[in-house]
């Protein structure tokens, strides 16, 4: 039995650990074949954050020897798109300091990327 998660937005544990998700990789399909810049705004706790996981781990070059094993029983890894793997560089901007000016602003950012 799939369990209900709550809190975990990380695609490759979702399906690792057998939680119940919104499949939705028959989209990877439309994304392939439109726009190349895509901007996404949902609701709060609609699944933006899974969604983007889903992204980031299908055309990650580094996880590309995971795919069967994620992707294999699902929509898209039964229709698979054109092989698009690149290098990820993943940015979080959640608890940055964007309330108190721009210095912080700026020293957050730095925080958060190691500069």
């Amino acid at each position: 039995m799939k369990r209900i998660h709550y809190g975990i937005s990380n695609f490759e544990v979702l399906r690792k650990k057998n939680y119940l998700y919104v499949h939705k990789t028959a989209y990877l399909e439309l994304l392939d074949r439109y726009a190349p810049y895509q901007f996404f705004i949902r609701p709060r706790r609609f699944g933006k954050s899974p969604f983007i996981s889903m992204l980031e781990t299908y055309y990650d070059i580094n996880k590309k020897d995971k795919f069967e094993e994620l992707f294999g029983d699902l929509y898209i890894g039964k229709n698979p798109t054109e092989e698009k793997k690149i290098l990820i560089w993943k940015i979080s901007f959640a608890g940055m300091d964007a309330g108190h000016g721009e210095e912080k602003l700026r020293k957050s950012f730095n925080k958060k990327v190691n500069f």
